[in-house]
């Protein structure tokens, strides 16, 4: 019994030994998680910061204080490839080129000044002829001269630019967005313009607008004298052709004299031929004379 309690003695007493080692093993594994948390918290704070810095950044408007600031930003996006317009696919060409005539359409001499109405021409050359180098020499003059417009020309500047940069905003979405930026830009640039002016002075403007006709290169400026002279002239000419049809179908067919059948056949269509194309043109010169007649009418109660 004695030998029995002897041999319980060292188990007991080896039962209570590891005690302190798991404990410490356990505070020493719960300190060294610690500074693994920790780095891991700072580390997701460095990198939530920059994220918020770059979303900060592009979602910056455009400066719309300074005028001529807007106007170097417009310069800027035209800094394209000296081949970027030549590049363009034949249904946004043809875009560029109804951009061109909306920027230089109408009185523009009259309206912006000889200065920028020479500039603002040449600029939509430059679009019609698809040259991009041209077209951004041009445009970087523009700052230089809008300081010197008055509120009218600024006010028709304005006016123009909206409506070439809404041409430029439906060619969509196209390579890298650049048509997309110039047609932002040149929208509030325009915005910005036509708000400096009063709106009596812009409907005073608009009121003395002329209706501009472009052909090509050729731009003419119809008024309600101008279109009484032209419905005269179409009357006249539609009378001529009258006269000259009737002359050629009062001629009997057989005053004629051919050598043979094949004179006889060709004498007849050529005959025929004229007699439609005076008959055709009598009948044009009667609509052109009707509608130049209502086009007179129209533009004199406009300006009334």
């Amino acid at each position: 019994m004695a030998y029995s309690h002897g041999l319980l003695q060292p188990l007991h007493s080896t039962l209570i030994f590891p005690k302190p080692i798991i404990s410490f093993r356990l505070i020493h594994f719960s300190s060294s998680l610690k500074p693994f948390l920790s780095k891991r918290h700072n580390l997701s704070k460095s990198l939530t910061l920059p994220c918020a810095l770059t979303e900060s950044d592009s979602s910056k408007p455009l400066d719309t204080s300074s005028k001529s600031a807007l106007l170097l930003q417009l310069s800027k996006c035209f800094d394209l490839p000296s081949d970027y317009f030549q590049q363009l696919p034949a249904d946004l060409r043809l875009d560029l080129n109804d951009a061109a005539f909306d920027l230089s359409n109408g009185p523009i001499i009259h309206e912006c000044g000889q200065e920028l109405g020479e500039t603002l021409l040449n600029l939509s050359r430059a679009w019609e002829q698809a040259d991009t180098s041209a077209s951004r020499s041009l445009v970087a003059k523009l700052p230089e001269l809008e300081t010197s417009l008055t509120d009218g020309a600024r006010s028709a500047f304005g006016r123009r630019l909206i409506s070439a940069g809404k041409r430029f905003q439906g060619m969509g979405q196209y390579g890298q967005g650049d048509l997309q930026k110039i047609a932002k830009t040149m929208i509030t640039i325009g915005e910005v313009l036509s708000a400096s002016t009063s709106s009596v002075s812009v409907s005073t403007e608009s009121k003395s607008e002329t209706r501009m006709f472009k052909f090509g290169d050729l731009q003419v400026a119809v008024s309600p004298q101008k279109a009484y002279a032209g419905a005269a002239i179409a009357f006249v000419y539609g009378i001529l052709s009258w006269q000259i049809s009737q002359g050629i179908q009062n001629i009997p067919e057989s005053s004629l004299q051919y050598a043979n059948d094949n004179a006889t056949l060709l004498g007849q269509s050529l005959r025929g031929s004229l007699l439609a194309l005076f008959y055709a043109s009598t009948v044009l010169s009667g609509f052109t004379t009707a509608g130049l007649l209502l086009l007179a009418k129209q533009l004199s109660s406009e300006k009334e």
